[in-house]
């Protein structure tokens, strides 16, 4: 396999990030192993990025400082985990660990890829990498993380799964295109709403569901259904993003909010606010989206009650993705799962 040169690794950058699920009696079997295996990703991650020139090391000890709730990673493990039942031995996988870094670096490329994209100037309370230096360097940073992700990936020695990772990629971006082609569309519907979330966020999420499992040496069944958990939790993620964004206080949050209304981006609040509108309501919304008037667009989501409805579906993808788990043998894991998913809505950042 690959090196990924752990030994020239400064300590300044073992950051291993939030876990999202906070763990109490009813997991404290899995306490220890968990943590062991997150520092393990952590160092797997930071080894591959290590560089023997200033320059890149200094962008990549930024960027590293963008891993926050680390939801991929701690997914990617905790399928392996339930697929094998519980068995924490698991959690020493090389092979695994290095698929929930993998993960990692692909969601941290297209965070400074959404950055350019958004113009954003904040995130995880600290400047961009698109303000701190400029456009150019941010679209190569990202591209370096996707180069290294995949030469980590190779190492794993699973030419089907590279091409499986390889595969989600693609419907990322094909999902970020979709999204684009969509700015200022004030009759985006729901149906073309989710294809494009699902797409550009939880095709990822469930990839560390179904892949966590499989490479954990899972059964199919096992690994379907935590691909579609994974799924449906990604769905749910990115709807609470997209109402943080409307309805967020940056400091809060820790990354620029009102960049979606700023870019056009139509997203789940305002469908449901236009979906049955009556016509006074329905101009005044197209009005203040058209004026990217963020003041007006919340005071009617809000009068609207369209920010709790969002909210409520999200909250109803969490639900499908527990159902999508129940009856899959997963050694007590399904406490932790559950918990998990509970989070991604929850959650205020």
């Amino acid at each position: 396999p690959a090196s990924t040169r752990t030994d020239r690794v400064p300590e300044t950058r073992r950051r291993p990030g939030t876990v999202m699920i906070e763990i109490d009696a009813r997991h404290e079997r899995f306490v220890q192993p968990l943590a062991t295996a997150l520092e393990a990703v952590a160092s797997i991650f930071e080894g591959q990025l290590a560089s023997e020139f200033p320059a890149v090391e200094s962008l990549c000890n930024h960027v590293g400082r963008y891993r926050g709730k680390m939801l991929r990673p701690t997914l990617t493990l905790l399928s392996g985990l339930a697929a094998r039942e519980g068995d924490v031995a698991v959690l020493e996988n090389d092979a695994l660990c290095r698929l929930a870094a993998v993960f990692e670096m692909i969601h941290m490329a297209t965070l400074v890829h959404d950055d350019v994209l958004d113009e954003a100037d904040d995130r995880r309370g600290g400047a961009t990498v698109n303000r701190l230096n400029d456009n150019e360097t941010a679209v190569m940073l990202g591209d370096y993380l996707i180069s290294n992700a995949f030469h980590l990936a190779a190492g794993i020695g699973d030419a089907d799964l590279t091409e499986r990772i390889g595969r989600v990629t693609n419907t990322l971006c094909e999902g970020e295109l979709i999204q684009l082609h969509h700015r200022d569309d004030l009759g985006l519907d729901l149906e073309t709403y989710l294809a494009t979330i699902r797409r550009k966020t939880a095709v990822l999420v469930g990839a560390c569901g179904s892949l966590g499992a499989r490479v954990a040496g899972g059964t199919d069944s096992a690994s379907e259904a935590l691909g579609v958990f994974g799924e449906r939790l990604g769905i749910a993620f990115q709807i609470r993003d997209d109402v943080f964004d409307l309805d967020g206080d940056a400091a809060v949050v820790g990354k620029s909010v009102g960049r979606d209304l700023a870019k056009g981006k139509m997203t789940l609040p305002m469908i449901l606010l236009l979906d049955g509108a009556d016509s006074t309501v329905f101009s005044e919304a197209v009005d203040a989206f058209r004026s990217r008037d963020p003041e007006a667009v919340l005071r009617l989501l809000k009068e609207g009650d369209a920010i709790t409805r969002a909210i409520k579906f999200a909250t109803e993808q969490v639900g499908d993705a527990k159902d999508a788990i129940a009856g899959v043998p997963l050694g007590g894991t399904e406490a932790l799962l559950d918990d998990l998913a509970d989070a991604v809505v929850a959650r205020d950042r």
